[in-house]
């Protein structure tokens, strides 16, 4: 608790359209709409919780190329916006992610090594939603809000007292599905909160190239809030998601949040970036990383120390060992599996590619004792 200093005695007021609560440089500001107080231990574990996800991001990565995953989608550089508005939640509130919320998972207490099975082919997700409250993985883009949307409202009706928090991403937002949840969130005032995390690229396609005004002022024609955040300003995420959801559980309806932030990374690992964005646009990115802020922010205000950040190195090691040892111990995926349970009965054209595929598989030399 050293040199602790409350944040009314060194926040400044900030009023801007992009609720930002923490600069770039690590300079604190309050606003008037999202007031946020915080401890040094919230903001050690804000920190602690963006650089472990992290540190098994870039595992996951490391799987991936080394044939360990079949596929991951990176959340690099969307650290506080998932931090943020999944650590917002309660745990009686229920959340509906895409495919790229392994930050949010995190928050909601589902082991990262339970997000790989999927990914892995050995599994269609591999935990229990309900143990969490927090559903499986959406690859398909769009629908979880109208899953997210029919849940809240079976929610209001048995009188909950709980609020659902659906995620999805600016290519996303050009789905009908995204338009028919608004619409019946806003019809049956839902208690859900939609969390765009615009990313600036859906796979290679720009915002600008889907939507000529922002992205939060679309539920404007619903008739309920939009708010535009600072996607890697974690405390400001945090301040936004906790206030919709509250304002949700009140029974005041929808909300819709467009967090600003950008993916360091490829859409997927099948995806070469550099073939449509310039590098000069990550770079400049890069100067607004959400670790490097708050850590500017705990350093400066002497919440931490040298051995706080070692420890915590100490702890991502031993985590992102855990999750390759884990990926490893995994069974390999059953290529045949794919031909299975596509039709209740034999189909006669499934059944020719699956005998041409394992007659295809014979071919290749198998490894081992003869």
């Amino acid at each position: 608790m050293t040199g602790y200093c409350p944040p009314e005695t060194h926040a400044k007021e900030r009023p801007v359209e992009l609720v930002q609560l923490l600069t770039p440089e690590g300079e604190r500001f309050e606003h008037p709409d999202h007031p946020l107080e915080t401890t040094p231990e919230e903001l050690r574990g804000l920190y602690r919780d963006m650089l472990l996800t992290r540190r098994f991001d870039a595992e996951a990565v490391t799987l991936q190329r080394q044939g360990e995953l079949g596929l991951w989608a990176s959340l690099l550089g969307q650290e506080a916006a998932q931090i943020g508005s999944g650590r917002a939640t309660c745990p009686d509130d229920y959340v509906f992610p895409c495919y790229r919320e392994h930050g949010v998972a995190w928050t909601r207490g589902v082991d990262p090594l339970n997000l790989l099975g999927m990914y892995r082919g050995v599994n269609h997700g591999g935990w229990d939603p309900d143990a969490n409250n927090f559903h499986l993985y959406t690859i398909v883009i769009g629908p979880p809000l109208l899953h997210a949307v029919g849940y809240a409202m079976g929610m209001a009706r048995e009188g909950a007292d709980s609020a659902v928090l659906a995620y999805f991403g600016d290519g996303a937002s050009s789905q009908g599905d995204v338009a028919e949840a608004f619409t019946f969130a806003t019809v049956n005032a839902a208690p859900v909160v939609f969390f765009c995390q615009n990313n600036q690229w859906a796979i290679s396609t720009p915002t600008s190239h889907q939507t000529r005004a922002p992205i939060h002022r679309r539920s404007a024609g619903w008739g309920f809030p939009g708010i535009h955040v600072d996607g890697n300003d974690v405390l400001a995420c945090l301040a936004v998601t906790r206030s919709a959801l509250e304002r949700a559980r009140r029974g005041e309806g929808p909300t819709l949040i467009e967090a600003h932030t950008y993916r360091m990374g490829p859409h997927a690992t099948s995806d070469e970036p550099r073939r449509y964005r310039d590098d000069s646009e990550r770079q400049t990115w890069e100067a607004k990383d959400p670790l490097l802020r708050l850590r500017a922010h705990l350093e400066k205000h002497g919440h931490t120390d040298a051995a706080y950040f070692e420890d915590l190195a100490q702890e991502a090691e031993q985590l992102a060992l855990r999750v390759r040892e884990g990926v490893r111990a995994m069974p390999d995926p059953d290529p045949a599996a794919m031909f299975r349970h596509v039709y209740v009965d034999e189909h006669a054209q499934v059944s020719e590619e699956q005998r041409e595929y394992e007659a295809f598989q014979a071919t290749f030399v198998q490894e081992g004792p003869q």
